[in-house]
């Protein structure tokens, strides 16, 4: 990826897409698919054949998983798309590891807002209750409606995406400079 040019349009793309997708839950394709398109082609530009065929593999490559997971756990189309794009970018390694520090920053995103709403204290409480019916072979007791309501509040993973990409290219740097 060309450094400066490439590193300024990923981190520019992702906080808008970061912003939109907190104040209105979604992510605008006027952001994703000219994202998509500049990934590729600042590459290409950098590297020639190599970088454009690099920045193709990561899209397709985060793209792909993005649409399992579209599949399989209903994420959003606009994330879909948004990762797929940080793929272009960053190419199939650091793509996959934007894609993996997503997830885990949104997992405890989520983590957090399901304590905030709920309370540690019961959480625990429900879990140790229902451990031990299990325990006393009452089998698995299934989550009430309100015990479900929590849980199913969306995920927004645009700013995830953002502190993912930032983690990755500091990352990228850190280990240019200690290096070199």
């Amino acid at each position: 990826m060309e450094a400066s040019l490439g590193v300024i349009v990923l981190l520019a793309l992702t906080a808008v897409a970061a912003v939109t997708d907190g104040w209105r839950g979604r992510i605008p394709n006027w952001i994703t698919y000219p994202g998509i398109f500049l990934g590729l082609a600042i590459n290409a530009a950098a590297n020639g054949w190599s970088g454009f065929e690099e920045a193709a593999k990561g899209f397709l490559l985060c793209g792909v998983l993005m649409v399992v997971c579209f599949v399989l756990f209903r994420i959003g189309g606009g994330d879909v798309k948004l990762v797929a794009m940080m793929g272009a970018f960053l190419g199939p390694q650091r793509g996959i590891e934007s894609l993996l520090w997503t997830f885990l920053i949104g997992g405890v995103i989520g983590l957090a807002v399901i304590i905030w709403k709920v309370g540690f204290l019961r959480i625990v409480s429900k879990t140790w209750e229902h451990a031990r019916l299990v325990v006393q072979g009452r089998g698995w007791v299934p989550l009430t409606r309100e015990e479900r309501k929590p849980l199913q509040s969306k995920l927004y993973l645009a700013p995830s995406a953002f502190a993912a990409v930032c983690l990755v290219l500091a990352d990228q740097t850190w280990h240019l400079y200690s290096v070199g």
